[in-house]
């Protein structure tokens, strides 16, 4: 048990140089191996968690971590794939699978199509929401009254979970910013990527 801190800052993005290497399949715009982990020292590659996935989790996996209206298809023709011995083992492979399995009206909109599960599968494999779930029932403990912690996620499942962590009665924290704080036009000008950030602060009471 160290001193209270008076300030905590967390990041939930990982940066440029991870989803643009190749090798971690974390993106489709590139063709790189199915792994997806931030840290390749531990845990299974996203294709091992796809080998060992019932339909029914996956399912469930994509639909609420990856908010994809298509989780039953999307799932169903990535078990079938697996179970015809033909599960990708590329980024690309997967991404073109998924594209596949929706509807062809489904297949322009405004994001590919592939970005919601890759979200869902990269959440799965590296545990990132039980991370946050961590820091957030930590946030109290570690803080000196008046002390303040700030938050800036990047998608709307760790967005809320902030939110609800930093309103909830028992949390000993009082939220800051009643709304995100969101990048500014041209701030997203000079970095697309800021788009979907949003940061939220509370205050230890």
């Amino acid at each position: 048990a160290g001193r209270p801190v008076l300030g905590l800052m967390a990041d939930l993005g990982f940066s440029s140089d991870q989803l643009e290497d190749a090798s971690r399949g974390l993106s489709f715009q590139t063709e790189g191996p199915l792994d997806m982990r931030l840290d390749r020292s531990s845990g299974l590659t996203c294709r091992d968690y796809l080998n060992n996935v019932t339909e029914r989790e996956l399912t469930k996996v994509i639909e609420e971590y990856g908010e994809e209206r298509f989780s039953r298809r999307i799932a169903g023709a990535i078990i079938t794939a697996k179970r015809e011995g033909g599960l990708p083992k590329s980024s690309r492979d997967l991404a073109e699978l998924i594209l596949r399995a929706i509807p062809p009206a489904a297949r322009h909109g405004r994001i590919h199509p592939a970005t919601r599960t890759f979200q869902a599968l990269r959440i799965a494999v590296n545990g990132e929401l039980d991370e946050l779930d961590r820091l957030l029932e930590e946030c109290a403990r570690v803080l000196a009254p008046g002390g303040r912690v700030a938050i800036l996620s990047f998608h709307s499942l760790e967005d809320r979970r902030v939110k609800n962590a930093f309103r909830a009665e028992t949390s000993g924290l009082r939220a800051l910013t009643k709304k995100p704080i969101e990048a500014s036009e041209d701030e997203v000008r000079a970095n697309p990527r800021a788009r979907s950030a949003k940061l939220r602060v509370a205050e230890r009471v």
